[in-house]
């Protein structure tokens, strides 16, 4: 009952949010200040506790990289498979990218932290690393070469490198590797601002989502949820099952994986020639669903 109450709030909150931004509360300015603390701060702030307290070595192993790279890139394909034949490229190409690409940030990560014991929330933010090196210039290749856009992947993979997420784990993660002691209010206080990060990232889920009903397409919707978030975390459940990683390995592999596609992807779209509409829905639908999926796998997992 703990995890339907807990996946309850986190629904009223992405609901909240859509009210907000249909009331006029939450306009576009209000929801990018928002946004940015939750990205510049609030996650960052999470990142850090989750690893600081431990070396890299304790939580990056071999395994759990083979398994990432191995079930992001079989996703792919099969999306590739599946949505190679959409009637327009720019529907094709972003079907494709939102069949793999995981709200891993901003829900992923807070989502475990909130639900599982620190060891979990620590591998969760080195799977969050891992897979937006390999996920975000992936996609946008596939978006620039099926639409024809100019995407230079330099310029994007240079931004990854100010990315204030992968700074705060690159730093957590030294100072757990070198021994650093973090001083006790400093922690205690970092631990309230990184508290905020879910909530705080649902809103602003919640005020960017919007749904034109009349232009649904929903064999390629269905489709993108079906890969999304039920083919996705089924493959990594059984290849960590495979790989026989440790229970907290385990538990945040497959949870990070059933996320539902970021909204980062809308955006990618709207930059690079993708169906833009089409993009805003299956956000919407994968994010509105995600959270029933999301109690029975961590029912199971739990």
């Amino acid at each position: 009952m703990e995890v339907v109450g807990r996946l309850v709030g986190l629904l009223v909150v992405l609901l909240l949010g859509t009210g907000l931004r249909a009331s006029g509360v939450l306009d576009t300015d209000r929801t990018a200040r928002l946004n940015a603390v939750a990205y510049y701060v609030a996650l960052p702030a999470l990142i850090f506790v989750s690893t600081y307290e431990q070396a890299i070595g304790q939580l990056l192993s071999l395994a759990l990289f083979v398994g990432l790279v191995f079930v992001l890139f079989t996703t792919a394909g099969l999306a590739w498979l599946v949505h190679r034949n959409r009637d327009s490229s720019g529907r094709q190409s972003v079907a494709v990218i939102q069949s793999y690409h995981s709200n891993i940030g901003y829900l992923g990560v807070p989502l475990i932290a909130a639900t599982f014991e620190p060891a979990v929330a620590a591998i969760a933010s080195v799977i969050l690393g891992v897979v937006t090196l390999a996920q975000l210039p992936m996609s946008v290749l596939i978006l620039s070469t099926l639409n024809g856009a100019d995407a230079a992947l330099g310029p994007k993979l240079r931004g990854l490198a100010k990315n204030p997420v992968l700074l705060s784990l690159l730093v957590g993660l030294t100072v757990g590797s070198v021994g650093l002691s973090v001083p006790g209010p400093a922690a205690t206080g970092l631990d309230a601002v990184g508290s905020l990060a879910l909530p705080l990232a649902l809103l602003c889920v919640g005020a960017s989502l919007e749904v034109d009903l009349p232009a649904i397409d929903y064999g390629a919707t269905g489709a993108v949820v079906a890969l999304k978030i039920v083919c996705m975390p089924a493959l990594a459940w059984i290849v960590f099952s495979v790989l026989a990683v440790d229970t907290a390995t385990f538990t945040a592999a497959v949870v990070m994986f059933a996320t539902p596609t970021a909204v980062s992807t809308f955006v990618f779209a709207a930059e690079l020639g993708g169906d833009t509409e089409f993009a805003s829905l299956n956000v919407f639908v994968t994010t509105l669903l995600s959270m029933g999926s999301l109690f029975v796998l961590i029912s199971l997992v739990g």
